[in-house]
């Protein structure tokens, strides 16, 4: 299972980790990964989101639940932005950027539907 977030900084950019995946791509996605033992997915999605961009955040909301994803609407409450990614666990990351969330290039056909739904609930 997974839980990511989406951080939103006014006014129009959302955080995103630029990011190997399994498959072998390198993609733009949410900050979040997989929860742990004993951990419930808003737990995994706090830890995850300050290991991979080195914020401390405060979920808000659950936007979307699919299969096994959880993604939340969350906001910043403390930390820097990570530029190192040194650490095992985040070997995947290659870099962690504020993305304007109208650009498409950005967005896939895994991101761009619960883009799309965060955006319906904050305008």
């Amino acid at each position: 299972m997974i839980a990511q977030a989406i951080i939103y900084d006014r006014p129009n950019s959302l955080l995103m980790v630029r990011q190997y995946v399994e498959r072998g791509d390198i993609v733009w996605n949410f900050p979040g990964g997989g929860i742990e033992d004993g951990e419930s997915p808003e737990q995994a999605c706090v830890r995850e989101v300050a290991e991979e961009t080195g914020f401390q955040i405060k979920i808000i909301e659950l936007i979307s639940k699919k299969k096994e994803k959880y993604t939340y609407r969350a906001e910043i409450i403390g930390g820097t932005l990570k530029t190192e990614f040194n650490e095992p666990y985040n070997e995947d990351i290659i870099e962690v950027q504020w993305i304007d969330m109208k650009d498409a290039n950005y967005f896939d056909k895994i991101t761009k539907p619960i883009r799309d739904e965060f955006i319906r609930r904050i305008e």
